[in-house]
């Protein structure tokens, strides 16, 4: 019976893997001549760039708004808006998964709600999965480093085991790290866990760094226990928080099904903003970041980006033997 099994798996894989990759290449589709082009915004030295999304005081996403709705604010200082775009552009996704043991009663919600996330996506995301217990895996198959089909992941969700301990951080660094190959210019992840972290080498620290660095936008399901000692619910909404995203702890595993679909359709109606700093000081430091935004019918609107960013850090100066001639290096000798 298991050997039948283990046959089975291996047909469905062949069989994925067999089949026509043209959704693996396939590009945006071309912007027309009157729209500002977001994938412009990545070969200008000294953008910062910000996904935002705009909702009311409800909660509600307003779509429909322009560059003059919008004000960027640095430090305290307006900022002009340089590049504009509320597009569904294609996205970099990351949908990192916890297996850990714990997870085992609700793995099977959990798989429905991140293919519900797939299939509200849009058709030329790239996606790719990645599975923690006390170790970090990639779902895809070797050589496939990103999908834009369900099937694949779906087999890669199914395939996970779910034992062992929660390496949470090492799992967010590795997707981070592997958002870096991706083609687009938007970059997402998305975890789904029941836990705090209990088996990682890196720091909450080091992760956090690493996600305001990354520009990406991450989004939290924490589906905890109340008896789990190593939940940490504020941990998350403070790394979500940190890069613009959000974090969701729903009281019940049927509700990250919704959740998901929601998440998708937040990615897909965000505005695209982007300025070059006034203050040009390559210092390192941190710099603050407020949008606000305003439309008719709407006194003021809550806007949800990245609330900072690192300034490059100061160039080394070389030392003054470096930059004697060679003449003189050569007497000195």
């Amino acid at each position: 019976m298991k050997a039948n099994y283990s046959i089975s798996c291996s047909l469905v894989l062949f069989c994925l893997l067999a089949a026509p990759r043209a959704s693996l290449t396939q590009t945006p589709p071309p912007v027309m001549p009157h729209q500002e082009n977001p994938a412009a915004i990545k070969v200008t030295v000294g953008l910062v760039v910000l996904h935002a999304t705009a909702e009311s005081r409800k909660g509600v996403l307003v779509s429909g708004l322009d560059k003059d709705n919008f004000q960027v604010f640095e430090d305290g200082v307006a900022q002009r808006i340089e590049v504009f775009s509320h597009e569904d552009i294609p996205v970099t996704v990351g949908l990192v998964v916890d297996g850990s043991g714990s997870m085992r009663p609700k793995r099977s919600d959990v798989n429905s709600a991140a293919l519900t996330f797939v299939e509200s996506s849009n058709a030329n995301d790239e996606m790719f999965l990645v599975n923690f217990n006390e170790r970090v895996t990639f779902g895809l198959p070797e050589g496939v480093p990103f999908t834009s089909r369900a099937a694949p992941l779906q087999l890669a969700l199914a395939l996970s085991p779910t034992a062992g301990e929660t390496a949470l951080y090492d799992a967010i660094a590795a997707a981070l790290d592997h958002l870096k190959k991706g083609s687009r210019d938007k970059k997402v992840l998305i975890v789904i866990s029941d836990g705090g972290d209990n088996a990682s080498s890196h720091t909450l620290k080091e992760i956090m760094g690493l996600a305001v660095e990354s520009n990406a936008v991450i989004y939290i399901i924490g589906l905890f226990d109340e008896s789990d000692i190593d939940r940490n619910p504020g941990v998350l909404q403070s790394l979500a928080r940190a890069t613009g995203g959000e974090a969701y702890l729903p009281k019940t595993v049927s509700a990250i099904v919704p959740l998901c679909a929601q998440i998708a359709h937040d990615i897909r109606n965000q505005y695209t903003i982007a300025y070059t700093p006034t203050n040009t000081i390559q210092d390192g430091g941190y710099r603050s970041i407020v949008v606000k935004a305003k439309s008719p019918g709407h006194d003021s609107l809550v806007v949800r980006t990245r609330p900072g960013y690192y300034a490059p850090a100061p160039r080394p100066q070389p030392s003054p033997l470096a930059i004697q001639p060679r003449n003189q290096l050569s007497k000195q000798k």
